[in-house]
Parts: structure tokens; sequence; C-alpha cells
């Protein structure tokens, strides 16, 4: 479980949040959701039911049509995102997440721009969390396997040390080896303190190591709860946690 308590304020929380990508058409309907410091916590649901808006949506790249959003006790609902990883969040979108024509330590730099000083130890933080990025320092990201690109995209996010990491389905187009690997790699980090909100089509997977979870289903928060409690429930597992690729 995580170090975080119920009776500490919340690190993020999302209020009534309706948001789309075409004005007068939200594909969040109302979203409530919220994660303590330190937690991991899994959304899952059916494709279509808005997971990747709602981390779009928190990370500022989609404006909120109605509800706002507070981060660590400020009001960061109309924040663009370049402002929002000033205050201590980083998202890791599913696709287009590396440089592909800069080699793994110039993406990794790209990740701390907005720092001032030297990047060197940050560097040497993320190849020992990443042993394999740092036997291929040198290699462009174009040539890396869809995994070792995961983990520099999440290397690159955490160079910021940020308070909470947005991961968009991570395992995506994944071998089952190396989903397995990315997966504990996530726990590790989240392992370190930081706070995790992971987008996630396997639910199974990401359940069993989140500490919450909740379900979208059509834009709408249907079912929160432990990760534990949600892998347990017989309505969630009849209609999410099937034969299906969920």
């Amino acid at each position: 479980m995580s170090n975080s308590a119920k009776n500490n304020s919340p690190l993020l929380e999302v209020e009534e949040v309706y948001a789309g990508y075409i004005k007068d058409l939200n594909i969040l309907q109302g979203i409530n959701f919220k994660i303590y410091p330190g937690e991991l916590v899994a959304v899952i649901g059916p494709n279509g039911a808005g997971k990747s808006t709602l981390a779009k949506t928190i990370f500022g790249l989609l404006t909120p049509n109605q509800g706002k959003i507070i981060f660590k006790g400020e009001n960061v609902t109309n924040l663009k995102s370049d402002k929002i990883v000033q205050r201590g969040m980083c998202y890791v979108p599913q696709i287009v997440n590396v440089f592909p024509s800069l080699t793994i330590e110039e993406n990794l730099e790209m990740g701390g721009f907005i720092l001032k000083g030297g990047l060197k130890q940050l560097k040497e933080e993320i190849f020992t969390m990443f042993p394999r990025l740092k036997e291929r320092r040198s290699q462009k990201a174009g040539t890396l396997s869809g995994g070792e690109r995961q983990m520099l995209a999440m290397g690159r996010a955490l160079m910021l040390k940020p308070n909470l990491l947005l991961l968009d389905e991570p395992s995506a187009a994944l071998s089952p080896i190396l989903v397995n690997s990315v997966f504990e790699q996530i726990k590790a980090i989240n392992q370190n303190g930081t706070a995790i909100v992971l987008v996630e089509q396997n639910a199974r997977k990401a359940l069993a190591m989140a500490d919450r979870g909740y379900v979208l289903v059509d834009g709408c928060d249907r079912f929160e709860g432990t990760g534990e409690d949600l892998l347990n429930d017989p309505e969630v597992g009849k209609l999410y946690l099937g034969e299906s690729k969920d």
C-alpha cells in the first residue's frame, strides 16, 4: 500500500469535470476523482470510456467545459501543461512519447529542460533505475524496442522529480514479458514516493498493484474502491474483468 494516509489532503482533486475535444460534446460527464500523496491509482474501463481524456484534461491538454481541477491545493483548471509541469506533474502519453532522432541521453536532457544547473546526477539516477537505458545511452531513441521506449518516456518524465506522474496506457502493444517489466518499473517508481495515475487497458494487472481504482463508463466514474475490492467486485468482474482484453 502507499505511504499516504486518508487524513492527508488530496494531492489532486477532479470535481464534477465535463470535457471533450469538440465544443458542446463532452466525453467526460461530471467526473469526480482524487489521488493522495504517494498513492498509485488505476483508471480502467472499456474503450471510449474517457480514460485518456481524463489524463489529458488533468494535465492541461484539454480545458474543462465545466468543473475544476485542484493540484496541491491550487486551482489549475485553466492552466496549460507547461505551467502544470512547473508545479510538479508530468504526463507520459501512449504514443509519440520520445524524440526518435535524439539519443537516450539527449531525451533525458530534454526532460530536464526547465531545470537550472547540471543534469548529470539526475541522469545517473534515471540510469540506475533503468539499467537497460544506461547500456544504450548513446543510441537513438527511434531504434529502441517498444518496452525500452516506454522506459525512456517514464525516465524523461522523472527527470523533474514530479509529485504526480500520469501514465496513459504504458503497456499498450507490448509483449507479455515487456508488460511485466514495465509494470515492475511503475511499482518501483511509486515505492520511491511518486504518486501515479495509471490509465490502463490491462485492468487486472493494474488493479492488482493499485492502492485504489476507478472504473469509467461513458465518461462517468461508475465504480471506485481499493484495487483489491474492485478485483473482487462481482459486477466489475463480470462487466470489465472477463475474457476481454481488459
